[in-house]
Order: structure tokens, then C-alpha cells, then sequence
């Protein structure tokens, strides 16, 4: 399984008040509330926490079909600034993120073995929703591709194995 988050980090400055009362102990763990604190760009480490996050909920939700709002169930786990894992109710879900161009971008997959395979879609790409998640249809075989779509502000990012 797969997901993905994308974050405009221009429109995300001017919409979005993290530093606002109660903000982020609802958001997120006390363990990660650490790392926004001791982090020498707060605002980065916010929304990349969050990217990682969302894009982790992708792939639970896919797997399990809940939908749910529970950021505190899900806990990111930093490798180093690029690479970590995200516990999404027990459920180990690795990320790799990229920060440019004015954004924020995460990838995750359920093994470690399929970034090698991840495969970008192109915005004129036919996406097919069924109860919600995406999917594509493989010309070849006729059957349905997992993908996992993401849009914020000025970006669109979608992927597939």
C-alpha cells in the first residue's frame, strides 16, 4: 500500500495559525510537540510532521476501509530528517519526505521495498474512486491500481506502484 500528502507551505503560512492556543496537543503527540519545539524552523517541522502523518492515514484507511479523525494515534518516529517511520495505531508505516520549491512532500508505503517501485502520475491521469479511495485502471490486465492523490494550494502529486 501506498499514500501521499503534499503541503503548500506558502498558502499553509497564510491560512493556517498552529502557533494559536491548544493547536497542537490536539494535532500532535507530546514526543512530536518535542520535536516542533527543538526544531530551528518550527513552521517546517509542523507541516512535515503533518505531511508524514496524512500520508500514513492513506494508507491505514485503504487497508481497513475506517475513516476516522485521530491525529494522536498517529506518531512519527524520525530516522533522520528525510526518512522515518509513522505508527499509525501499531501500525508501522514508512515515509520519505522532500522539502522544495515551496512545499512539502511525503511518500509512504506499508514495506520498505516499494518506494523502489512508486511511479508518478500525471494530472491528466483517469482516477476511478471507489467509497472514496483511488484507484486507476491497468490497461493491460483490466484491473484496478492502488494510487494515492494529493492536492494543496499550487500542487498536485499522485502516485502509484
Amino acid at each position: 500500500m501506498i499514500g501521499n500528502d503534499v503541503i503548500d507551505l506558502a498558502l499553509a503560512k497564510r491560512e493556517s495559525n498552529w502557533k494559536r492556543p491548544r493547536f497542537l496537543a490536539k494535532i500532535f503527540t507530546k514526543k512530536e510537540q518535542e520535536l516542533i519545539f527543538q526544531a530551528d524552523d518550527q513552521d517546517l517541522m509542523v507541516w512535515n510532521l503533518w505531511s508524514r502523518k496524512e500520508a500514513a492515514y492513506k494508507i491505514y484507511n485503504r487497508e481497513t476501509g475506517i475513516r476516522g479523525y485521530f491525529p494522536l494515534e498517529i506518531e512519527c518516529v524520525f530516522d533522520d530528517s528525510n526518512g522515518g517511520n509513522v505508527i499509525v495505531k501499531g501500525r508501522e508505516i514508512y515515509t520519505q519526505t522532500s522539502i522544495n520549491n515551496n512545499q512539502i512532500y511525503t511518500i509512504a508505503v506499508a514495506k520498505k521495498e516499494y518506494f523502489a517501485q512508486i511511479k508518478p502520475l500525471s494530472f491528466e491521469t483517469k482516477i476511478i474512486k471507489i467509497d472514496g479511495i483511488p484507484f486507476v485502471m491497468n490497461r493491460f490486465s483490466n484491473t484496478l491500481k492502488p494510487v494515492s492523490i494529493s492536492h494543496h494550494g499550487e500542487f498536485w502529486k499522485g502516485i502509484t506502484i
